[in-house]
């Protein structure tokens, strides 16, 4: 069993708006609900196995506040109380607080534990373990082809403002008005061809061995997990890999606060989870995840809905 949650996006703030200006963000409050889901997860019977954080763990405007450290430390303070590993996903808004190679010195860089289970590219945070026999978890980093959090000198920036650019030709990268392919925004990302790569001998690695693979990204990989704008530049590219193996039963995902769910043609479940930022303080946004032999079942709180996913 496992705890799953999503776009926390804690600040210090009071509550806000989206950049649309129509949705509620409950910024202080977010921190509230944390406590009682790692409450909820720490009294589990049987016990939970670990926790997935599926990314945006604190707000971008902590950084224009000065407050990114300290938010961030909050976070990571909670979610320490657990006595289970927590495997955190990167998002558009850790990007927006810190740099990719202040990440690797942070909390947040779970690979640490993983070891030399990921990418040559060390600020790559992709990897992968298996939490029980026959099962694997792939943490995949949805940003590894972005302009978030990289020097605009650099290589990595260069050829993600390319792509981007090549997509997209508004004066706001962050809108997707007109486009044809609407998710070619800048908050979302992408995969490099070495992730893929990696990802690719991970499932054959898992095929090989009859292993069912869990994998986790902070943006969704399947356009009907999506709205259509909230989906990974290269989705396709991770989808054709995922569907070359027959190994991985669920991708989960956060990004798209009103989180989505689809079935895919190859039996693969594809859940993005509601976000924790847009949840009233009355409610709550996580879930715990039991694993069979045949499937997995969401037991969700609050907004999130239960789900039994078979494989």
């Amino acid at each position: 069993a496992f705890g799953v949650i999503a776009d926390i996006q804690f600040a210090d703030a009071e509550d806000g708006y989206d950049f649309g200006g129509c949705r509620r963000r409950y910024y202080r409050h977010s921190l509230r609900l944390l406590r009682e889901a790692v409450r909820a997860w720490a009294g589990e019977s049987p016990p939970i196995d670990f926790v997935l954080q599926l990314g945006d763990s604190i707000d971008g405007q902590n950084a224009r506040r000065g407050e990114a450290e300290s938010a961030l430390q909050q976070v990571l303070d909670v979610l320490g109380q657990l006595s289970v590993p927590v495997h955190h996903a990167w998002g558009n808004h850790e990007l927006y607080n810190f740099s990719r190679a202040r990440l690797v010195q942070t909390g947040l860089y779970s690979r640490a534990a993983g070891g030399s289970a990921g990418p040559a590219d060390r600020e790559c945070h992709a990897y992968h373990c298996s939490p029980a026999p026959r099962l694997r978890l792939v943490v995949l980093d949805a940003y590894d082809a972005s302009t978030l959090g990289t020097e605009p000198g650099s290589l990595r920036y260069q050829e993600s403002l390319r792509v981007l650019r090549e997509k997209n030709p508004n004066d706001d990268l962050n809108s997707p008005e007109g486009l044809k392919e609407p998710h070619f925004v800048a908050f979302n990302g992408g995969f490099s061809q070495a992730q893929l790569d990696w990802f690719n001998e991970v499932l054959k690695f898992s095929d090989e061995n009859q292993e069912k693979v869990i994998v986790m990204a902070h943006v969704p990989l399947h356009p009907f997990a999506s709205n259509g704008v909230c989906l990974a530049w290269n989705y396709e590219a991770a989808l054709s890999v995922i569907h070359a193996h027959r190994c991985v039963v669920c991708v989960l995902a956060g990004h798209l606060h009103d989180g989505a769910y689809c079935l895919d043609g190859h039996g693969v479940h594809h859940l993005t989870l509601e976000g924790v930022i847009e949840t009233p303080p009355d409610s709550n946004a996580f879930g715990t995840i039991y694993v069979y032999e045949d499937k997995m079942v969401l037991k969700g709180r609050g907004r999130i809905p239960d789900r039994v996913m078979h494989f």
